[in-house]
């Protein structure tokens, strides 16, 4: 029980940094928060803060997905964890993105989920997650949609782990897929209602968005 209660909040801590918003009062004394979509995510740091701004943002929550699920489960403090080392991955994992979409550190309100989420699944399935990265790529570059993107992205990751081996959907690793898919389509909610007056920002390398 104590390892379970570690990985959960230690997961959510490295999650709950809000990178977007400490980078943004740092370099240019502003809330994200009050700006732009008002999300704490790294697409919203890069409209307002600026292409290097917002990709060091990126770069920094993908980092904490990636870090606490390659490093906590190796931990001997961890040895007791519930179901083993995979399950560890998968609780650290998980609890790290709550951490970004719900960040004790900014009033329970942070990012949609969808770059903490890439540097967990780089973590926890590296090929699969080559077809996220590839699927993603593939519909901004056609649409110049982020949030297509990032909900078309999510859902490849998901199917390429049901295939990815004998049992695959009974895996850990699976269902943990399946459940930041749904959570990145959910927080992209009001995202799909744009998309659908047509009225949804396209991503633009000049600007951001446009």
């Amino acid at each position: 029980m104590q390892a379970l209660i570690g990985a959960l909040a230690i997961g959510y801590l490295c999650g709950a940094l809000p990178w977007g918003l400490w980078i943004g009062r740092l370099f240019r004394g502003i809330d994200l928060r009050e700006h732009g979509s008002r999300n704490l995510g790294a697409t919203n740091a890069y409209r307002v803060l600026g292409p290097g701004l917002g990709i060091v943002t990126l770069l920094l929550d993908v980092a904490k997905g990636a870090a606490p699920v390659w490093l906590l489960p190796a931990q001997s403090f961890m040895t007791g964890f519930p179901g083993g080392r995979e399950w560890c991955a998968v609780t650290v994992g998980l609890a790290a993105v709550a951490g970004h979409v719900w960040t004790c550190f900014a009033g329970f309100k942070g990012g949609k989920g969808v770059a903490t989420t890439t540097g967990v699944l780089l973590a926890l399935a590296p090929a699969a997650f080559g077809v996220f990265v590839a699927v993603f790529v593939a519909v901004v570059a056609i649409t110049r949609y982020v949030s297509l993107g990032s909900m078309i992205g999510a859902l490849a990751f998901a199917i390429a782990l049901a295939f990815s081996g004998p049992g695959a959907v009974r895996s850990p690793s699976f269902l943990l897929g399946v459940a930041l898919a749904a959570l990145v389509i959910v927080r992209h909610r009001e995202n799909m209602r744009r998309l659908a007056r047509g009225e949804e920002r396209r991503f633009s390398l000049k600007g951001g968005a446009k």
